[in-house]
């Protein structure tokens, strides 16, 4: 099973390999930028000092958790997620959650800072709340379902479906679910 931490780590290392830097060094690289918000420092890393897209964007928010004192806790991130008018959105999130992970043991659920990725061997879905009015459901599918409601997408996710209400988590949706995690094994 990929583990997505031990990854990240992957990553860290080969940064430091190829550059000589760790997140210290960048973090004492970039003082003389000031606080600059994350695409900002994102676009600093990749030309100032060369890291490729991927690469700055760890960097980045590594270097702001160090200097923030740390990563936020995962339940922190969540309730950022469904903070003010999406607060009415967390139960659909909640049970999606609870669907995916009464698949499998294997089933892991990692809090991201703008949605939460459900894994397996591979990740096949992502929950997202991009505005108060839906929660965005990304599944992992070989092909796209005979449904208006589920729609190919590009990005982490090969399809989309919008869920603006519990009672859209019906049994065909529940299914895609199932479709998705059985495909990730």
């Amino acid at each position: 099973m990929t583990d997505p931490a031990a990854a990240t780590e992957t990553q860290l290392r080969n940064i430091t390999a190829a550059t000589g830097m760790t997140v210290a060094d960048y973090a004492a690289g970039l003082t003389p930028y000031g606080p600059l918000p994350h695409g900002k420092l994102v676009a600093v890393l990749k030309s100032d000092f060369g890291l490729t897209h991927g690469n700055a964007n760890l960097i980045a928010t590594r270097v702001r958790e160090l200097t923030a004192g740390g990563p936020a806790p995962s339940e922190d991130l969540l309730e950022a997620q469904y903070r003010g008018d999406k607060a009415a959105l967390r139960p659909i999130h909640d049970r999606i959650v609870a669907i995916a992970m009464g698949l499998g043991p294997d089933v892991t659920v990692v809090v991201q800072r703008t949605g939460v990725s459900l894994r397996r061997r591979r990740q096949f879905g992502v929950i997202q709340a991009p505005s108060a009015k839906r929660v965005q459901l990304g599944l992992n599918l070989a092909a796209t379902p005979d449904d208006p409601r589920i729609v190919a997408t590009t990005g982490m996710c090969s399809q989309r479906v919008d869920l603006a209400a519990l009672d859209g988590l019906d049994p065909t949706v529940e299914g895609w679910i199932a479709e998705a995690y059985a495909q990730a094994g």
